[in-house]
C-alpha cells in the first residue's frame, strides 16, 4: 500500500509539473512572439512591426482574436495557479487511494483537477472580456500594459484594500488548510471529486482574483511580473506565515498608489 501511494503521488507530481511546463512554455512563445511585433497566436494580423501598426491591429478585434486571446489567458492561470493548488491535489489524491484502495483514483484526481481549472476558465473569460473593454477604451498599451496611471493607481489600490479584507482572509485560509477543506468539504464518488474541484476552485478565485488584475499594471505578457505574481500567491498559500506576507504585499500596493498618485494629479 505504501508503495502504491508513492507511486500515485509521483504520477501526480509530474503530471501537475508537466502541465505547469507547458504553460509557461507557451507563454515565453507569444512573449518572444510580441517582442519581435508578431502577434498572431493571438489573433492580431500583424501585417508590419511598427508602433502604429501594433496600436491599430489591438483596437480591432474579431471573434478568432477573442477566443486565442481567451486561450492565452486560461493557460497562463493554469500556469500559475497549478503549483499552489498541487498541495490540495496531492491530498486529495492520498485520501481517495485510501478511501478506495481497491480503484484506480486517476479519475477523479482528474476530474478533481480539471473542475478546478474550469473555474480559472471562467475567471479567463471576463479577463478577456476586460481586455477588450480596456483596449476599445485606449487604456492598454500595444504591450497589454495600463497606458493610464489612473487605472494602474484604480487597480493597486483596490487589489491592496482586497488583500487586507475578511474575505480575502477567509478564503485564504481555506487555500491554506487542504486538511481542513477535504474534512468539511468531502463528498465521495465522481461527481463529489466535481463538487470539490468547483468549490476549492471558487475559494482559490475569491483568495486570487485582484491580484490578476494586476496583470494588467506590469504587463500580461511581462513574464517576469507573471512569475512576481504566481510567487506571490504560492508564498501566501504555503509558507508558515503567508497570510502575514499577503497583508505586507497589500502595504507595498497601497504605498505604491500613494506614490504614483501625486505625479497623476499634475498630467
Amino acid at each position: 500500500m505504501e508503495r502504491i501511494l508513492l507511486r500515485d503521488r509521483v504520477l501526480v507530481i509530474i503530471s501537475l509539473a508537466v502541465l505547469s511546463v507547458l504553460s509557461w512554455i507557451y507563454l515565453a512563445v507569444l512573449a518572444m512572439d510580441m517582442a519581435e511585433g508578431d502577434m498572431s497566436l493571438m489573433g492580431q494580423n500583424m501585417a508590419a512591426g511598427s508602433m502604429v501598426a501594433m496600436t491599430a491591429t489591438m483596437n480591432v478585434w474579431s471573434l478568432s482574436t477573442f477566443f486565442l486571446m481567451l486561450i492565452m489567458w486560461w493557460v497562463m492561470m493554469v500556469g500559475m495557479m497549478v503549483p499552489s493548488a498541487a498541495p490540495m491535489i496531492l491530498l486529495f489524491a492520498l485520501v481517495t487511494r485510501k478511501q478506495a484502495e481497491a480503484e484506480n483514483p486517476g479519475k477523479r484526481i482528474a476530474i478533481f483537477t480539471a473542475t478546478y481549472l474550469v473555474v480559472w476558465g471562467g475567471f479567463s473569460v471576463v479577463a478577456t472580456l476586460a481586455q477588450w473593454a480596456l483596449t476599445e477604451a485606449a487604456l492598454l498599451s500595444p504591450k497589454m500594459v495600463a497606458s493610464s496611471q489612473w487605472l494602474t493607481i484604480g487597480l493597486l489600490a483596490a487589489c491592496a484594500i482586497y488583500q487586507l479584507t475578511p474575505l480575502k482572509q477567509a478564503c485564504l485560509g481555506k487555500c491554506r488548510s487542504p486538511l481542513s477543506f477535504l474534512m468539511t468539504n468531502w463528498h465521495p464518488g465522481d461527481l463529489g471529486a466535481m463538487k470539490m474541484g468547483l468549490s476549492h476552485g471558487a475559494y482559490c478565485l475569491g483568495c486570487c482574483w485582484l491580484l490578476m488584475a494586476l496583470l494588467f499594471v506590469g504587463g500580461v505578457m511581462n513574464l517576469f511580473w507573471v512569475a512576481l505574481i504566481a510567487v506571490l500567491v504560492l508564498a501566501e498559500k504555503v509558507l508558515p506565515h503567508g497570510n502575514l506576507l499577503g497583508k505586507l504585499g497589500g502595504l507595498l500596493m497601497l504605498g505604491l498608489a500613494a506614490y504614483i498618485l501625486p505625479e497623476s494629479l499634475f498630467v
